[in-house]
């Protein structure tokens, strides 16, 4: 794998990495404080800022008003958006609404690609995935309750949602739910697109996240789904194609969250340097002198700069070779840079004593909040195990002697 950055993303990277120190960073205190909502207008005016410099929607379609990135590319501008927790939503690439365009891209009508996909690259709406469900294993898309029944020319769904993330102010869902309980265990459920407005869908709540409940883009909702009408032209894809279509889904978006969560580990790497080298702990000493930060600090650099190589590796493995033949490199870079992202947070934190357990930084905000990352999209032990049957398999086809 060629290393090298091109000299046009050597220019993009720069541009976003300077926008970001200067015009996201100091707005994060304001958001965290009058909440998400409250700072829409301000957030638009920095998109708009975004669009005047044409890095807009980095990764998506040209042809509906994106750059047209590659994944190894955006994996770099994901990596300086990742620096600040408003840089994905600011540019146009957030999740959910980059994997929902994605397979709108790749499984949508052309009707539903003019009525969805052209407005969600052009940041007029948000959307949510609803997928997960309260009482079944998340790491198991094929087990779920809910269910889409056609009545007429429309599918009837009811179910319960929850951490459908973004849900709070979005204007569509696309909904996971059985349409046809009696095919193979792979292709019972379907992805049906919901306009939120309509009757029978029911938010419940935003679900608090060790203890802070969120609001529309940095919620996670609950949502019941209650007799609740869709045309059955709003059907995405081929019907009893959900597990596919996540799939295809979920690969990409695994390096989009692993390159964001690199950019959160040079963020936490920077602010802990930073409080070593200038916190006094004695006269004429700093935190920097203890021998012990010295050696948090050198393993924080070691295992960012692996962590990063792991996902551009991937990255340019899915370019190549597509999603499906480079699974195993990407359930590693699952496992990896989540828990490479949690030590570099937790070493932070404890570097700051007293002031990293409060909101006066953004380390305790991370901490909250990124979590999460070790257990959706496949739990930590759930991608472990499925690089080792990849491995065994290889093993029990050619034993070593």
């Amino acid at each position: 794998m060629d290393f090298g950055i091109s000299e046009k993303m050597q220019i993009i990277t720069r541009m976003i990495d300077e926008f970001v120190r200067k015009e996201l960073i100091p707005l994060e205190p304001v958001v965290l404080t009058r909440g998400f909502r409250a700072c829409i207008p301000e957030l638009e005016k920095k998109r708009r800022l975004v669009r005047q410099m044409e890095l807009w929607a980095p990764n998506h379609p040209v042809e509906y008003g994106g750059m047209g990135l590659n994944l190894k590319e955006h994996a770099l501008v994901s990596e300086c958006l990742g620096r600040s927790i408003l840089g994905h939503y600011v540019f146009g690439c957030q999740a959910p609404d980059a994997g929902n365009i994605e397979i709108l891209h790749l499984f949508g009508t052309p009707e539903q690609k003019e009525q969805w996909l052209r407005p969600l690259v052009a940041g007029q709406f948000r959307s949510c995935f609803s997928m997960t469900e309260v009482e079944m294993p998340g790491s198991n898309p094929v087990m779920m309750d809910a269910t889409a029944v056609k009545d007429g020319g429309d599918y009837v769904i009811n179910g319960q949602k929850w951490c459908t993330s973004s849900s709070d102010g979005a204007r569509v869902a696309i909904v996971m739910a059985i349409t046809n309980p009696d095919a193979p265990v792979h292709q019972r459920a379907s992805m049906i697109i919901v306009p939120t407005d309509t009757p029978g869908f029911n938010p419940v709540r935003n679900i608090p996240v060790m203890g802070e409940a969120g609001e529309d883009y940095f919620g996670h909702g609950e949502i019941l789904y209650q007799n609740c009408r869709a045309p059955q032209s709003n059907l995405l894809g081929p019907e009893g194609g959900a597990f596919a279509i996540a799939q295809e889904r979920l690969g990409p978006g695994r390096i989009h969250h692993c390159m964001r969560w690199i950019g959160i580990c040079n963020r936490c790497f920077d602010l802990m340097c930073q409080r070593a080298v200038t916190r006094p702990i004695a006269p004429g000493k700093t935190l920097s002198h203890k021998q012990i930060i010295q050696a948090w600090i050198a393993e924080c650099a070691a295992d960012i700069l692996a962590a990063r190589l792991m996902v551009l590796y991937a990255a340019d493995r899915i370019d190549a070779v597509g999603a499906k033949s480079a699974r195993a490199e990407i359930s590693m870079i699952k496992y990896v840079v989540a828990n490479t992202m949690m030590k570099v947070i937790d070493r932070a934190l404890q570097v700051h004593g007293g002031l990293g357990m409060t909101d006066d930084t953004i380390i305790a905000w991370l901490y909250r909040h990124e979590r999460a990352s070790r257990i959706y999209d496949g739990a930590d032990e759930v991608h472990k195990m499925a690089v080792a049957k990849q491995i065994l398999q290889k093993y029990a086809r050619n034993p070593v002697k």
